[in-house]
């Protein structure tokens, strides 16, 4: 059996299962990437619920094993050299899964950079500029008079799906033929706009066709469909 008692994130939430990977996460647009693809991979995980409502990710516990204090974040008892890894940052832990099973990720080293750089073009605009859109026209940021700030991310969030929209000119997926991690980072943010956040009118979501289409496929698989509601909210 797996000790993970090195980990002090394990005495909140302890491991019933320590020989699989430990998921620490929540059905967020971030967090429900790892859990796509730890069910996309067949992966054996255990899942934890961190309850964000309730400030949970910013036990010392958690910020144990994310000193960021968000989710989600993974405890891997069989990582590299068979020595337990844990893990924070949705980015990093994709490629590490993906490296760990050898799918979802290819194997050739332009196909292996051209879909990481679409996985950090996720990271680094799509999830921030989609967050922003959320907070300002669902959330508290409502309540502010000056609306530019608003129409800002509105018109940051339209430009960059027609980035995707461009991308995905003769391709099923953000890598072509290929499902890949990149399309797993994408899915529950263009998912989140148009629906959660209720923003499909204000970036004009209708006025796209490959992107909707694309967010249809993926939404359809399996995996996905089960990755979504995982970890159960508490």
């Amino acid at each position: 059996m797996s000790d993970l008692s090195a980990f002090p994130i394990t005495k909140r939430w302890p491991a019933r299962h320590p020989d699989r990977i430990q998921l620490y996460s929540l059905p967020t647009p971030n967090g429900v990437k790892v859990s796509i693809a730890l069910e996309e991979m067949g992966l054996s995980y255990e899942p934890h619920a961190i309850d964000i409502g309730k400030n949970e990710s910013w036990t010392p516990e958690f910020l144990s094993l994310n000193p960021n204090g968000k989710i989600p974040a993974i405890i891997d008892p069989n990582g590299p050299g068979g020595r337990p890894i844990g893990l924070f940052e949705s980015g990093a832990i994709l490629i590490y899964l993906a490296e760990k099973t050898g799918k979802f990720l290819p194997s050739d080293a332009i196909g292996r950079y051209e879909t990481i750089q679409w996985v950090f073009f996720q990271m680094a605009s799509v999830g921030p500029m989609f967050g922003q859109v959320g907070y300002f026209y669902k959330f508290a940021g409502r309540e502010i008079e000056d609306k530019r700030p608003l129409e800002r991310y509105r018109d940051e969030s339209k430009r960059l799906l027609g980035v995707l929209e461009t991308r995905l000119d003769g391709r099923a997926w953000i890598m072509g033929d290929a499902y890949t991690i990149a399309d797993m980072s994408l899915l529950g943010w263009v998912r989140n706009l148009v629906g959660f956040y209720g923003a499909r009118d204000l970036v004009e979501f209708d006025r796209l066709t490959r992107v909707p289409a694309w967010l249809e496929r993926g939404l359809a698989r399996p995996a996905v469909k089960r990755g979504l509601e995982i970890p159960k909210r508490p």
